[in-house]
């Protein structure tokens, strides 16, 4: 068996290739909102979960990313207190197991959170997968690289990191339509009610009930017992890919990821990815909280 790029199993013997999602191309019963911020060291720390709940229960629901312009829309003078914000992130950080270097706000502090927010519906605009890529990609710039992710030559080189049209890109940057769905996120964000970030609100499709919501940061368990109460029944976790196939699909990730994915001590994992990089599978990437791992393609 092994795991393919869309996030499904397959079974391969020498005549044929059977694939057991097959409910991929249904529509899936529930769809989660996860409103997020691309400054927001929580929201980062989110990152885990959500890629241990899309392996084990994918196959029922849809994600939706919503920019919440929670930090967008700050008064400028929390801008102008990069020591707060550094310790905010540094402590994130600590307690999360995510890293996150507060040192960009006094070195390379982030001056137009606006242009980030708007590049990411950008880069939505060439589909959901490439959006969230990006978005992904933005965050590892801004939280291990100490970039500056609203300056337009960084967004170009993350969107060109994530192979992105960049022309089109370049266009969709300061176009109407990107603005237009920024708008469109905050307003659903206010409709929602949702004035902490993250935030995961769990829908049933089949239902007319209101959403169910998460706001903060929960032991994973939790985010599994929403979901089956939503869905009303009790499914089994999928059976987790072997990690160089998860390291393949991922690329990028950090010691915390595999740790929570893999029901891992962070000791473990570090084990583990030891094994594979002496086989110069991965490469260790260190950062300033701990390590992340390139696959090695």
């Amino acid at each position: 068996m092994n795991w393919n790029s869309a996030g499904s199993w397959q079974h391969q013997d020498r005549n044929q290739t059977t694939h057991y999602h097959f409910i991929d191309v249904l529509k899936k019963p529930i769809e989660i909102y996860v409103f997020v911020d691309p400054l927001c060291p929580e929201c980062w720390s989110l990152e885990p979960y959500l890629k241990k709940l899309s392996i084990e229960y994918g196959r029922f629901f849809t994600i939706r990313t919503v920019l919440s312009g929670q930090l967008t829309n700050l008064h400028k003078d929390k801008f102008e207190k990069p020591r707060k914000l550094k310790d905010i992130w540094e402590k994130t950080a600590s307690r999360t197991g995510m890293s996150c270097d507060g040192d960009l706000w006094i070195e390379n502090p982030i001056h137009y959170p606006w242009l980030t927010s708007i590049a990411i519906k950008a880069a939505e605009l060439q589909g959901k997968k490439a959006g969230k890529r990006f978005l992904r990609k933005l965050q590892e710039f801004a939280f291990l690289n100490k970039q500056d992710i609203s300056q337009e030559e960084v967004l170009i080189d993350c969107a060109k990191n994530v192979q992105l049209d960049i022309d089109e890109f370049r266009e969709d940057l300061y176009s109407h339509s990107s603005k237009k769905a920024l708008q469109c996120d905050l307003k659903i964000t206010k409709e929602m009610d949702v004035e902490y970030i993250p935030t995961m609100v769990f829908f049933n499709e089949s239902e007319d009930d209101a959403g169910l919501k998460i706001s903060g940061i929960y032991p994973y368990e939790i985010y599994v017992k929403v979901l089956k109460q939503m869905l009303q029944k009790e499914p089994l976790p999928a059976k987790k890919p072997k990690l160089v196939d998860f390291l393949s699909h991922y690329d990028f990730v950090g010691t915390k990821e595999i740790a929570v994915v893999y029901d891992w001590s962070i000791e473990k994992a570090e084990k583990e990815m030891k094994k594979l990089q002496l086989k110069q599978l991965v490469e260790k990437v260190p950062v300033k909280f701990g390590y992340f791992w390139k696959y090695a393609k």
